[in-house]
């Protein structure tokens, strides 16, 4: 039995997550005992909890630097972490600004939703804190199921509904492959602890190789599916077109964000190519091999497929969950690079210009998002120039035109790729060449609102400041990272340059 030393009881290390959680208490708390005119109360209980939990992730930088464990080594705090929590919670804050219009528009209660977002955002900050696999599925599970909710959250639309339940069951048939992936890695080397799998692989000291690699296999179909990579992507369009407008580009953020975190941990760490001095051993370069090569050819599917069906989507919640699909296959591309900075940088530029789209989109779209067809919007370009503008940028963004951050985390992938090894300058010239063919389907939509004639009846939406103030956040960064990005660079990528330096903070 471990003493309470060995069990390094630190709660400092899992204080966001304490903060997130408890905030979620709070909020449902506030809409049990007061009025239904809790709306405004609980989203600003909800952004003062995030403020602090993003303080505190923020005040944990300096230990993250060397690199720590607590809880067993069941939790880390690192700079991987690190940086992906960011992005988790500039995620959760956007969606709450969102949330408050929404729940008034739709005559929802607010209470639930404020509380579904922070129990989402405590799921996802675990999961990117997780150093062990038993951490992983918990923190996954929360996030997961939080969103099965949220997807399903306007309960007396038919899409909704089954955008919720074709969600949950084909989450819970994908965790079955993670859990049960997991449970052959832990009977192959005796451990769930990441650090001590990662040195039984690289000792070679397997009784049962074949198990490691049947479980890696089976862990990254179930990766493969949170992320919306294919082949596993199908659920991905129903369920961004039923969900309502903010919970889609919630999801297609924050959570995601968190299990590309643990995805990387577990195979460009865990399952990295490293063998200990003197110490003979197959498994581990042979289960690098086949994971790099696995994802290799994920990466090239996921890009294409993505962008290619993207191009005839009529409706634009279905061309950006397409858009999703595709920019998923930017990130593994420089997943492939073992480095972790190259990713996080990437999703927290796809957070904010995806996020900022969405915004727009809801207002748009109206309530009940019965104006999501890409034709509901021609000829609104000039009568609402303050979303119509903003959108055009977004998707100028996400295409990757400059100045613009999906320009610099574009490049930035992409430069990561190719510096890496060559024989990943093939997988980066097709990343290249899916680019220029997404720019087709995000320039159409600006077309359509500049150069096509107002629909009759049209109504000016109604913009409320909590909107507004995300529209201008988002737009901000959207330019801020697009121009001035060498500091956030420096911050996420200045402690790893290199596969080494993320393999160093496991240790």
């Amino acid at each position: 039995m471990q003493s309470i030393e060995q069990l390094n009881l630190n709660y400092g290390a899992i204080l966001p997550e304490i903060i997130a959680a408890v905030t979620g208490v709070v909020c449902m708390l506030v809409d049990a005992l007061l009025s239904k005119a809790s709306r405004k109360i609980s989203a600003g209980i909800a952004l003062v909890g995030l403020a602090a939990t993003l303080a505190s992730v923020i005040g944990l930088w300096p230990v993250a630097v060397q690199g720590t464990e607590a809880f067993s080594g069941m939790i880390t705090v690192d700079v991987l972490r690190l940086t992906f929590s960011i992005v988790v919670v500039l995620a959760s804050i956007i969606a709450v600004l969102l949330a408050l219009q929404f729940v008034r528009d739709e005559g929802l209660p607010p209470g639930e939703l404020f509380t579904l977002i922070m129990f989402a955002t405590t799921g996802a900050l675990l999961l990117a804190a997780a150093n062990d696999l038993v951490t992983i599925f918990l923190g996954l599970e929360i996030a997961s199921i939080t969103t099965y909710v949220m997807a399903g959250y306007r309960r007396n639309d038919i899409r909704a509904n089954e955008s919720s339940l074709k969600y949950f069951l084909l989450g819970a048939f994908s965790t079955a492959f993670l859990l049960y992936g997991m449970a052959l890695i832990f009977g192959a080397t005796g451990n769930t602890n990441l650090k001590a799998i990662q040195q039984v692989i690289n000792a070679g000291n397997i009784g049962y190789p074949g198990l490691v690699l049947i479980g890696a296999a089976m862990m990254l179909v179930g990766f493969g599916f949170k992320v919306a990579s294919a082949p596993f992507h199908l659920w991905t369009p129903d369920v961004y077109e039923g969900a309502p407008t903010l919970v889609t580009g919630f999801m297609a953020t924050g959570p995601k964000a968190a299990v590309f975190a643990a995805f990387l941990r577990v195979f460009a760490v865990t399952f990295g190519s490293q063998t200990i001095p003197g110490v003979a051993t197959s498994i581990g370069g042979q289960l690098h091999h086949n994971w790099v090569t696995a994802l290799a050819v994920i990466a090239v599917l996921t890009m294409t497929i993505g962008n290619v069906i993207a191009i005839s989507q009529k409706n634009i919640k279905r061309m950006l969950a397409y858009s999703s699909i595709a920019h998923a296959g930017y990130a593994l591309v420089g997943f492939l690079t073992q480095d972790f900075a190259p990713v996080a940088f990437y999703m927290l530029t796809y957070t904010v210009m995806n996020l900022g789209a969405f915004a727009v989109i809801q207002m748009l779209a109206r309530a009940g998002d019965v104006k999501t067809e890409i034709n509901d919007y021609a000829g609104v370009g000039f009568e609402v120039p303050a979303l119509s503008f903003p959108l055009a940028i977004f998707l100028l963004s996400l295409a990757g035109i400059p100045p613009t951050a999906g320009f610099i985390g574009k490049f930035y992938v992409f430069k990561a790729a190719w510096d890496a090894s060559p024989t990943l300058h093939w997988l980066v010239v097709a990343a290249v060449l899916n680019s220029i063919v997404s720019v087709y389907y995000y320039i159409y939509p600006i077309v359509v609102m500049f150069f096509r004639p107002l629909a009759p009846g049209f109504t000016k939406p109604r913009v409320s400041g909590a909107v507004a103030l995300a529209v201008a956040l988002t737009l901000a960064g959207t330019f801020y990272l697009g121009i001035l990005p060498n500091q956030l660079l420096n911050v996420f990528g200045g402690h790893a340059h290199s596969q080494g330096a993320v393999r160093q903070a496991m240790r």
